[in-house]
């Protein structure tokens, strides 16, 4: 990885984004600019130079900004409203769609992009809790989870940023599991989901149509510290209940990373030549409730933020799984989205 590897951090609670340089395996701080309260996703088109932020203050929009990465001061370009705020943000490899998720507001939803400025809105769907969209690393699929609903919705992208339903739409959930967040093998032959409610990491084989077909779950999390299944609208640390987050592919794909907020714990789930995971699950206690974390483009360091610790923790990942510290530093209040830029 260069020496010069740019690191952003969006603050909820703060409204801010950090930026963060990594030097000698440090963690060094660059620069900041306020957006808005709730900047809680946000989308890199690192092709185009360009930054889509969620935010929530003062009314719920998306952000368009340039990057700046000698000083960190990202200059916004653009700003559309939207009717609910967003639980993610995710851009075509293209820079021509975007895709966003509203988790309180119930809906997914494509936007034709021009220039960098977000336009007209070209298709939605309505699920309960969408807690994700994004593309597969071709762009020719979209996909939506709903954690309400239990379901990933699953199409086809057309040329004018609209959505076309795959043959089979929906792939179900098990009732009650939560799922959050997706992620996918850089051959797009592959897709994993992580759990909120049961911290399960549920591996799909992904067909010449885009269509997910599921094969196998294993936790993600640490079973020994007496964890147990959530459900919807509970307090999971006053339960001491588990607590998915987010989830990576690190060192070329062969480890699948989990974040797990109740413990504070980073799960490594091995992942095979054929992409199917197997266990055990190697476990990193890391900062206090990691609700976000990214790999290197290289993939051998791991950057997890805490929203209470307000840090980032900086790791290197090795051949058994284990994450070793190399730095922390603090970025704002509330972190809760990081992506290298």
């Amino acid at each position: 990885m260069s020496n010069d590897a740019l690191i952003l951090v969006g603050n909820s609670k703060g409204g801010t984004l950090t930026t963060l340089r990594i030097s000698d395996e440090q963690l060094a701080w660059v620069g900041g600019v306020t957006v808005g309260k709730g900047c809680s996703t946000f989308a890199v088109d690192h092709a185009r130079h360009l930054l889509y932020v969620a935010t929530s203050e003062p009314s719920p929009a998306i952000v368009t900004m340039r990057i700046d990465p000698a000083h960190g001061r990202h200059e916004e370009i653009s700003r559309r409203g939207v009717s609910d705020p967003l639980a993610y943000l995710d851009v075509s490899p293209k820079g021509h769609m975007l895709l966003a998720a509203s988790y309180h507001g119930g809906w997914g939803a494509s936007y034709q992009v021009v220039d960098g400025v977000v336009v007209e809105e070209s298709a939605r769907l309505d699920h309960r809790n969408m807690h994700a969209a994004l593309f597969d690393p071709t762009g020719h699929n979209a996909y939506f989870v709903s954690l309400g609903d239990d379901l990933i919705a699953q199409f086809a992208t057309t040329a004018d940023g609209g959505l076309t339903e795959l043959s089979e739409p929906h792939v179900r959930a098990t009732p009650g599991t939560g799922p959050r967040h997706l992620v996918f093998s850089p051959d797009a032959e592959h897709a994993y989901l992580l759990t909120e409610f049961t911290g399960e990491a549920i591996h799909f084989e992904r067909g010449e149509s885009g269509r997910l077909t599921r094969r196998e779950e294993v936790p993600a999390f640490d079973v020994t510290r007496g964890l147990r299944t959530s459900s919807f609208g509970v307090d999971p640390m006053a339960g001491h209940l588990v607590w998915g987050a987010d989830l990576a592919l690190a060192a070329g794909g062969r480890w699948l990373l989990c974040t797990e907020r109740t413990e504070s714990t980073v799960g490594a789930v091995a992942v095979g030549a054929d992409g199917r995971l197997s266990g055990p699950v190697v476990i990193t206690d890391t900062e206090t409730q990691p609700r976000g974390l990214t790999v290197s483009p290289d993939g051998e360091y791991v950057v997890v933020v805490g929203e209470r610790s307000g840090q980032a923790s900086l790791y290197r990942i090795y051949d058994d799984g284990n994450l070793v510290l190399q730095s922390q530093l603090e970025t704002g209040e509330g972190p809760n989205w990081v992506r290298f830029l």
